[in-house]
């Protein structure tokens, strides 16, 4: 079973910040990671390819230090890593973004199954999986928490539901996106991060995934980030300190207050 599964880079939302000038996100000495959704979808390739049989090849669209990213997904067990990167894919939103990764998979020979995390932290869209399930043509299923078998071209999973979850057979290939709720992703092994150092990153640009450069980046993108805000600040903040027992008995005295207003 050939598995491609997509990640992507995110600066690390503990320490983002606005910039009020410019009013978009200041990335400036904030440390990227990997999407913390796509960490489940690469652990759940590793896990299908093993069990299995099969291959797993981490895809991500993004900037040269993108690579590193991938290095951390073949120290944790993918097989391959690619990196999709030229200058012409900056500013898409999710339509350009799926466009290039469709194209992506369709250089790389399609796949049997495509992983992808639920969304981004920094987008918070969860559009990409299955807008590139679309362009695909792929059987598609969003929010799998547990992928119970793969047997005879299709794969039983359960989806997660607000009262519970839906037990889906989907048809191979497909693509579907992952829950934090499907497995725990493993520490890369001292193995895993020496086959990380001497793996070659496969890297493509535009004319590499035949792309049309209408359909790209900010030019192919009907969407665009007017401006970037963080909420001002309403109504009036109390810090409590002190220990615990002290913090209760003030919190309980202002609640009070407040009922008796």
């Amino acid at each position: 079973m050939k598995i491609i599964v997509c990640l992507k880079q995110v600066p690390d939302a503990k320490n983002v910040r606005l910039d009020p000038k410019t009013n978009t996100m200041s990335r400036e000495g904030v440390k990227s990671i990997m999407n913390p959704f796509d960490e489940h979808a690469l652990e759940e390739a590793v896990r299908l390819a093993a069990e299995y049989g099969g291959s797993v090849t981490a895809l991500s669209m993004g900037p040269p230090q993108a690579g590193e990213m991938l290095r951390g997904a073949v120290a944790c067990g993918a097989d391959a890593a690619v990196l999709v990167s030229d200058r012409a894919f900056a500013g898409a939103d999710t339509w350009a973004t799926t466009y290039t990764l469709a194209r992506a998979v369709i250089t790389l020979g399609g796949a049997d199954l495509i992983i992808c995390g639920k969304q981004a932290i920094d987008g918070d869209t969860a559009q990409v999986g299955p807008g590139l399930a679309g362009r695909l043509d792929l059987a598609y299923a969003s929010c799998i928490k547990k992928v119970q078998e793969v047997k005879d071209g299709v794969i039983i999973a359960q989806r997660m539901m607000d009262d519970g979850y839906d037990e889906l057979e989907i048809p191979l290939p497909a693509l579907f996106t992952v829950v934090k709720e499907i497995n725990e992703p493993r520490i890369a092994s001292l193995k895993g991060k020496m086959k990380a150092k001497k793996v070659e990153i496969k890297v493509l640009d535009a004319a590499g995934i035949g792309a049309d450069p209408k359909l790209l980046g900010l030019a192919g993108s009907p969407t665009k980030v007017d401006k970037v805000f963080a909420p001002e600040a309403r109504g009036e903040r109390t810090m409590l300190t002190g220990t615990v027992a002290g913090q209760v008995t003030q919190l309980v005295e202002k609640l009070e207050a407040v009922l008796n207003a």
